[in-house]
């Protein structure tokens, strides 16, 4: 990366995004541990992200099209270890046997391919899970005792919670004619999973809501089925989702006025562009949030609000006759364009880079009984940038919460490297922050028998800044306090790239 003549933000160092691992860690890595991790914490913590910018001489220019990395942080009798392994998806394939991006992405053109003609292009159009890419990067979550690799197009891939192997991969267009889904599908406390896609609905496309019903033995897919679905709002231009709520009686959708056009879609196919061309971003409309009923799988009502973009839904819940939506807002979204690599690289001499990142978790209190397209205004929950939430995710997902965790999503501030969790009740901050460490997604694992809501610790992988490249490190924090408990560094082979989101999957007793 070219040094910047400028430097606006000295505290914030972009290249923990820019890094590509060269070098998988297949064997489990030991570390050196301080402080102490609690005996009961047990188990793996698995995450997923952009693992390499680059295909040969080539690289990407977009951050969400990075080839997925899936890491491991495996914690047992107080110590951890640490592996990683690239997803093998059919994309990665290519591209590696190619030594060239062969397959186009969210914000990358792969050179054309002269062996496909304009009627292969035309038919791809109809089978988009083998057509697009199927680089799974962003989120893994469990369909039972199985884990898949999340993106937001229809195809998902199986992984080893252990050896991090790539098992196999299951297009959901073939089964449920999705052709796209968000990649934060929601796992209910019996095992069900339910998510939000695309699909053709009576030969008109329509937002859906798919149920995945738990089951011990055999297919949670085969036994999947559509349980709600909706009208867009713009037919030709459906709402981008990368989350939705849940509660006890509704799918919460948030329809935002960053928009997909199909037309847009179908040009760039046709002409080999990325999807990232096809959004439109309308300041002119405001949000809805549109309720369907969990009993009749229909939509039952909707609701205004400020015109936003978001990308992750906090938290969503009913509590006496109010519906409450708690998200992570930005004022437009010029945040997705902030991740294309140039961007990153620039950064520091971009005066409207911190601006792009500016945003702020909010609620929208809703009156159940307010008529339909009320205009609701959303209140600040906290005056800092908040990203990647996560919740004392197994006991009140969709119920009635008080604490949120995130990281910053603030560039310009003393230590952009801040862990935080948010007393919704008080408007209490704690933050956490530790010189040129920039730490994930924190995740809440309870104690066993809590009985407080904070009452665990939070895990979060923390990598260096650019003097060292090649550490990733296991945070352990008293989630009621941020204290720190422990942290057990590993020396890696390669760059260590900063990862998004993950899951912790407790050991079997």
């Amino acid at each position: 990366m070219a040094a910047c003549k400028e430097n606006l933000y000295p505290n914030c160092d972009p290249t923990v995004w820019l890094r590509s691992c060269e070098e998988e860690v297949t064997e489990p890595l030991e570390g050196q541990i301080t402080g102490e991790i609690p005996s009961w914490v047990r188990g793996s913590l698995l995450r997923n992200g952009p693992g390499s910018l680059q295909v040969g001489s080539e690289r990407f220019d977009h951050l969400f099209d990075s080839s997925a990395l899936l890491h491991r942080f495996a914690i047992h009798d107080g110590n951890a270890t640490y592996q990683c392994r690239f997803l093998q998806s059919n994309t990665y394939k290519r591209n590696q046997a190619a030594r060239r991006i062969v397959v186009t992405e969210f914000g990358t053109s792969a050179a054309p391919d002269p062996c496909h003609t304009i009627f292969d292009r035309v038919s791809a159009l109809f089978d988009p899970g083998e057509s697009m890419s199927d680089n799974a990067m962003i989120s893994l979550y469990p369909f039972g005792d199985e884990m898949y690799a999340f993106t937001e197009g229809p195809v998902i891939h199986r992984v080893d919670p252990v050896t991090l192997d790539t098992l196999g991969r299951r297009n959901l267009t073939q089964s449920l004619a999705l052709v796209n889904h968000t990649s934060h599908p929601h796992v209910m406390p019996n095992g069900d999973v339910y998510n939000v896609g695309m699909s053709l609905v009576k030969g008109r496309l329509q937002h859906v809501v798919v149920k995945f019903p738990f089951t011990e033995k055999g297919d949670m897919f085969e036994r999947a089925r559509i349980v709600g679905s909706m009208k867009p709002r713009w037919p030709l231009h459906p709402a981008y989702m990368h989350t939705f709520g849940i509660t006890d009686n509704y799918f919460v959708i948030v329809e935002q006025p960053l928009s997909v056009s199909l037309v847009g879609v179908v040009r760039n196919q046709l002409s080999n562009k990325p999807l990232a061309r096809s959004l439109q971003w309308y300041p002119q409309h405001e949000t809805h949030i549109v309720l369907i009923s969990r009993k009749t799988g229909k939509e039952v009502t909707r609701y205004r609000t400020d015109t936003l973009f978001y990308l992750h839904i906090i938290n969503s819940y009913e509590q006496d006759g109010r519906l409450i939506v708690d998200i992570c807002a930005y004022n437009d979204a010029k945040v997705i364009d902030a991740m294309y690599i140039k961007a990153i690289e620039s950064m520091q001499s971009n005066a409207d880079y911190a601006e792009w990142f500016r945003g702020r978790p909010k609620r929208v209190e809703i009156p159940l009984d307010a008529p339909r397209l009320t205009r609701i205004a959303p209140r600040l929950l906290a005056g800092l940038g908040c990203e990647t939430p996560r919740i004392h995710y197994d006991l009140h997902n969709g119920k009635p919460y008080r604490f949120f965790y995130a990281i910053s999503s603030d560039v310009d501030v003393e230590n952009p490297g801040l862990i935080i969790k948010v007393d919704t009740a008080t408007s209490e901050i704690r933050t956490w922050c530790d010189a040129d460490c920039y730490p994930s997604e924190p995740v809440f694992v309870p104690r066993p028998g809590a009985k407080a809501e904070d009452d665990g610790v939070l895990l979060s992988a923390v990598v260096r800044g650019a003097g060292d490249p090649c550490a990733v490190a296991l945070l352990v924090l008293e989630a009621a306090t941020l204290r720190e408990l422990a942290r057990v560094m590993f020396r890696t082979p390669s760059p260590a790239p900063k990862c998004l989101h993950g899951w912790f999957l407790p050991e079997r007793v």
